[in-house]
């Protein structure tokens, strides 16, 4: 008979021979779900002998792990700003270099008084960006965008789970296209696609072999989406408005020329926790 610190350190071991990171941590939290059990729960029952139904409920996900599904995927949640979503293959797994990205516009916001009453989320995804921005700004009206049916249904169930409904107004449309002509936005934020074809394929199984290849890879070396929505947020920024953008580590100094030709007045790079140009801000 096995208990769960049997199981614990059989799945840790065969996931670890598999390559995934964080095994331990990847065991535990994968046990803990098929029992229903906090990872103190768990801790607390170590010594506790599992019967077979409850190692039935265990053996696929382990299974599925084991092939790099994301965990994220498999747990069917994770945290976002403070905000528990639903993931799965409709949309990416948000980052904490985004979750970052989301606390810098508040923070601008919050200092400028008269800045993000209308918010505009390009390419939402899950609706982790739009979610997080109307819960932490109770002033903001928030449009979210997504080319993506699939992923544009996802992020109203997170919209809906998260008693932000209301809130966001989410609108199938590929960047600007679907916009009414007369739409103007006091804060754009965006995490577009900036992988190149070669970067994709270097990443690791769980990103290149899970996640929706249209919302890591752009053409032109991972520009192609950066450029189209720099060259068109001025069209429909307020004066004074803010675009702030996700980039690749190398693209800062194309996107802020880019910035520069469109009529931005000012623009800044910030650097991800890593310290690595991550951020474009440009205000029109």
């Amino acid at each position: 008979m096995l208990t769960i610190l049997d199981i614990i350190k059989k799945t840790t071991d065969f996931l670890g021979g598999k390559g995934v990171d964080s095994a331990r941590l990847n065991a535990e939290l994968l046990i803990g779900h098929a029992l229903a059990l906090k990872r103190m729960a768990l801790y607390l029952q170590f010594e506790r002998t599992l019967s077979e139904p409850e190692l039935e409920k265990i053996r696929p996900l382990v299974r599925r792990r084991s092939q790099r599904e994301p965990l994220q995927y498999i747990l069917g949640e994770t945290e976002f700003h403070g905000l528990k979503l639903k993931v799965d293959r409709r949309a990416l797994i948000p980052r904490p270099e985004t979750e970052l990205l989301v606390e810098r516009v508040l923070a601008i916001c919050a200092e400028r008084a008269n800045v993000g009453t209308n918010v505009l989320d390009l390419g939402t995804g899950s609706g982790a960006i739009a979610l997080a921005m109307a819960a932490g700004m109770l002033s903001a009206r928030v449009t979210a965008v997504d080319f993506s049916e699939d992923a544009l249904a996802l992020a109203r169930e997170n919209a809906i789970a998260t008693g932000l409904q209301d809130r966001v107004v989410f609108t199938r449309s590929h960047w600007f296209a679907g916009l009414a002509a007369e739409a103007r936005f006091d804060v754009m934020v965006a995490n577009p696609p900036y992988l190149s074809a070669e970067e994709t394929a270097e990443t690791a199984p769980e990103v290149r072999a899970h996640e929706p290849a249209t919302a890591l890879t752009a053409a032109e070396g991972g520009l192609a989406d950066l450029r189209a929505i720099v060259a068109q947020a001025p069209e429909y920024l307020n004066a004074g408005g803010l675009l702030a953008l996700e980039t690749g580590i190398t693209h800062h100094p194309e996107v802020l020329r880019l910035a520069r030709t469109a009529g931005f007045s000012r623009m800044e790079s910030r650097q991800d926790l890593t310290g690595r140009d991550r951020y474009v801000l440009a205000w029109r």
